[in-house]
């Protein structure tokens, strides 16, 4: 049978890391918001880049992208259509048939007369990570503006600067969106995950592949082409 002061050292430390832990998570959240909140712009002052990179998120069963990429995208077109950068890549999961971020990124684009040739498109952005690890490897960016609701843009920028990006990023709020408060407490989780990641351990994406610069045709990208 264990002495007690042996019970009130396990006790100590049980205390302990239960302080020393959520304070943790918590200075790692500022730390990545502070880091990314230093490349914010607005879409008129944002410096000019070798491509806008629009990160994905949810699409309807029907394809129709849902308000937030709508958001993101229209922005992205904006960028692109004042001249802030030549070609939009659209990164997002096209990891199965039945579920394509990528196309509908593309279709909403073309819909606005972007020619395929200035959209490149990433279809292996399974994360934020994976999309700016990609853009700098497949697609071989150096300087890129990222759009995305501010809430993410902060950890998409922290994550870009880590990987040796000059990035720069164009918040895409636009509306009130359904779901904020869950998706700002599932951020602070992700914000902690990619400071290790970015930081620290810098593993490679899921997939990798041939080099695609963003200088040369996006319709190289484009599996329905």
């Amino acid at each position: 049978m264990l002495k007690k002061p042996y019970w009130k050292g396990i006790i100590l430390l049980l205390v302990i890391i239960s302080l020393i832990a959520p304070a943790t998570v918590l200075l790692i959240n500022n730390y990545v918001q502070k880091v990314g909140s230093q490349y914010l712009y607005g879409a008129a002052e944002v410096p000019q880049a070798e491509a806008v990179l629009v990160l994905g998120a949810y699409v309807y069963p029907d394809g129709t992208v849902s308000p937030m990429l709508n958001d993101r995208l229209t922005i992205g077109y904006e960028l692109y259509k004042h001249g802030k950068a030549p070609k939009i890549i659209v990164s997002g999961d096209h990891g199965r048939k039945d579920y394509d971020e990528v196309n509908a990124m593309k279709d909403f684009l073309k819909a606005k007369n972007v020619p395929g040739e200035d959209i490149f498109m990433d279809h292996a952005g399974f994360s934020t990570y994976e999309s700016i690890y990609r853009a700098r490897d497949i697609f071989r960016v150096k300087k890129v503006i990222i759009v995305t609701q501010e809430y993410h843009l902060l950890r998409a920028l922290f994550i870009a600067r880590e990987l040796g990006l000059e990035a720069y990023g164009v918040p895409s709020d636009r509306r009130q969106y359904l779901f904020m408060e869950h998706y700002e407490l599932r951020e602070i989780a992700a914000r902690n995950k990619d400071f290790f990641l970015a930081k620290i351990l810098k593993p490679k994406p899921t997939f990798l592949g041939e080099t695609i610069p963003v200088s040369g045709d996006g319709r190289l990208t484009d599996d329905k082409n």
